[in-house]
């Protein structure tokens, strides 16, 4: 079932909309606060996000842009502003489309399907199979640049991602520090080695259950390290 967030301070209307929603076969979830939605946005999976510009908070405009620079869901944003400015704006700042209120239950279902059946249209034409990664709890998203230990995600650096998946894609392998270092900052080690010591305790601390004993980067003393598999 495709499942949409409604952000919408006013609870006639937010309820309203998800009354049309649930008859057309949709999971609703609302959040009256700008703050708040933006928070489970980013926290939850959702097929289509249906954003109201002037909320509690946080406005609309704002949440609009945190989520866009991290997902690529569909964004409908709906206001009782009807300047052109703000429809441009939002529309700018990465809104898929823009409904000026009032508007009637039964349009703002059929823009929803229409969205949202373009979505999937273009996630089918164009998107491949991710390159994943995964070993016992650990799992590399290497196309989508992301970590999961046991379905929760942590968050990467550039270098730290880099390092991790180039340690799990050689397993077993022992790496000097030497060596990670110019595999993954393309440059000569002398002096810095310690880039490599530090990024690697970054790492642990976000994977391992228990950094004394660690289950995925091994320190081989005097030598490196290796990816344990």
């Amino acid at each position: 079932m495709s499942r949409i967030l409604i952000i919408e301070d006013e609870e006639a209307i937010a309820d309203l909309e998800k009354d049309y929603l649930e008859l057309s076969g949709f999971e609703v979830q609302i959040e009256n606060r700008g703050d708040q939605g933006l928070q489970t946005a980013m926290n939850h999976e959702f097929d289509l996000i249906i954003l109201d510009l002037m909320l509690p908070g946080m406005d609309g405009f704002e949440v609009c842009r945190r989520i866009r620079e991290a997902r690529n869901v569909p964004i409908l944003m709906v206001s009782a502003k009807k300047d052109d400015i703000d429809k441009i704006r939002g529309l700018g700042l990465g809104a898929d489309d823009y409904m000026t209120k009032p508007f009637s239950p039964s349009e703002l279902v059929a823009r929803v399907k229409a969205h949202m059946a373009r979505y999937q249209r273009l996630v089918g034409a164009g998107q491949k199979t991710n390159d994943i990664i995964e070993i016992r709890g650990l799992k590399i998203d290497k196309t989508a640049r992301r970590v999961y230990i046991d379905g929760v995600e942590k968050n990467f650096t550039t270098k730290e991602f880099d390092l991790l998946t180039f340690l799990a894609e050689n397993p077993n392998h022992v790496f000097s520090k030497e060596e990670l270092f110019r595999k993954i900052w393309n440059m000569e080690s002398v002096g810095d080695i310690a880039t490599v010591t530090v990024h690697i305790k970054k790492i642990r601390e976000k994977v391992e259950f228990d950094t004394s004993k660690p289950q995925y980067i091994e320190t081989i003393w005097g030598v490196g390290y290796r990816f344990k598999i």
